[in-house]
C-alpha cells in the first residue's frame, strides 16, 4: 500500500475541473447506472426512495448542502416542482451547478453558492422545508455544530436527510483507514453518534436505515470503469493520482462489502411529532 499525501482540494478540484468531459460521464454512466451528475455513492434509484421521505413539492424550498455539481439538487428540483439551493466550497462545482442549471430551464427557482458550510451557512432562519447532505457530512469536524446550524435553518415540520458513509462497523487496519480517508479531513464516528448528535441539535429522529450496499456497488463498478480508461485517465489525471483513486475505490467497495466500514441514511424532522418512516 502507498504512501499517500492529504490533498482533499486537489481530489475534488480533479474530479470537478473535468466533471463534463466526456469521458467522465462516460464513466458515471457505467458506475451508476444513472448519471444525475453525482460524485458520492448516491444513484438515482436511492434518490427516489430518499424523495418519498422528504416531502417535497411545488412551493416549497430545499438546500442541498455541499451539493457539488448539482445534479442531484437539480434532478430534485425538477422531478418535485420545489426550488433548491446548493453550498459547496470548490468553485468549479459551483461554476458547473450554476450552468447546468441555466441549461435546464431550472434557473429562476434554484441558486448555488461557492461557500465554507463549516463556516455557518448564508441563510436567514427557517429558510428551508428541507435540507440534504449526501456522503459529505464525514467531510465537517464539528458535527454538533453543523446539525446545530441545520436545525437553524429547517422551518418546523421541515426534514433533514443526510448519509453518513463512514460508520465503525468492523475491523480495520490502520493502513486501510488511512487510503479510505487520503482525500482531506474525514470524521469516521462509531454507530449511534449520529442519532445522538441528531437529538443533542434538538430533531427528531424518523429514520436511520443501512444503505452500506449502494456504496459496495458503486465503489468496485467506479473502479472497474476506470480500468478499461486507465491510459486516457492517466493522461488527465496524471499516474499517481489515478492510482491513488483506484486503491481509494478498491478498499472502500472492500470495506463495505465486508461490513466493516457501513453508510447509513438519516432522517430527522424539526418539532412535530410524526411516526417513524418506514424503511
Amino acid at each position: 500500500m502507498k504512501n499517500h499525501t492529504p490533498s482533499r482540494a486537489a481530489h475534488y478540484d480533479l474530479s470537478y475541473d473535468n466533471f463534463r468531459v466526456g469521458l467522465y460521464a462516460e464513466i458515471r454512466r457505467e458506475a451508476f447506472g444513472e448519471d444525475i451528475g453525482q460524485n458520492s455513492w448516491h444513484t438515482a434509484d436511492e434518490q427516489e426512495r430518499f424523495l418519498t421521505w422528504l416531502e417535497l413539492s411545488a412551493g416549497k424550498r430545499l438546500l442541498d448542502v455541499a451539493c457539488g455539481a448539482g445534479g442531484p439538487a437539480l434532478r430534485i428540483g425538477s422531478t418535485s416542482g420545489c426550488a433548491v439551493a446548493g453550498v459547496d466550497i470548490h468553485g468549479a462545482a459551483v461554476a458547473t451547478a450554476q450552468a447546468l442549471a441555466k441549461e435546464r430551464g431550472l434557473n429562476e427557482r434554484s441558486e448555488f453558492r461557492a461557500a465554507d458550510a463549516s463556516q455557518g451557512l448564508p441563510f436567514a432562519d427557517g429558510s428551508f422545508d428541507a435540507i440534504t447532505c449526501i456522503d459529505a457530512l464525514n467531510h465537517f469536524p464539528d458535527r454538533p455544530k453543523m446539525l446545530a446550524e441545520f436545525a437553524r435553518l429547517l422551518k418546523t415540520g421541515g426534514r433533514l436527510l443526510f448519509t453518513d458513509p463512514l460508520i465503525i462497523s468492523g475491523p480495520m487496519s490502520n493502513a486501510e483507514i488511512a487510503i479510505r480517508t487520503s482525500a482531506g479531513f474525514y470524521l469516521v464516528v462509531p454507530r449511534g453518534y449520529d442519532e445522538l448528535v441528531i437529538a443533542e441539535a434538538g430533531l427528531q429522529l424518523l429514520l436511520a436505515q443501512d444503505v452500506t450496499e449502494n456504496m459496495s456497488r458503486v465503489a468496485d463498478a467506479r473502479h472497474r470503469a476506470r480500468s478499461v480508461r486507465t491510459e486516457a485517465l492517466r493522461e488527465i489525471e496524471g499516474h499517481q493520482p489515478f492510482e491513488q483513486e483506484q486503491e481509494f475505490l478498491a478498499v472502500t467497495a472492500t470495506l463495505a462489502r465486508e461490513g466493516r466500514l457501513s453508510r447509513y441514511v438519516f432522517v430527522a424532522q424539526k418539532g412535530h411529532t410524526t411516526p417513524s418512516l418506514a424503511g
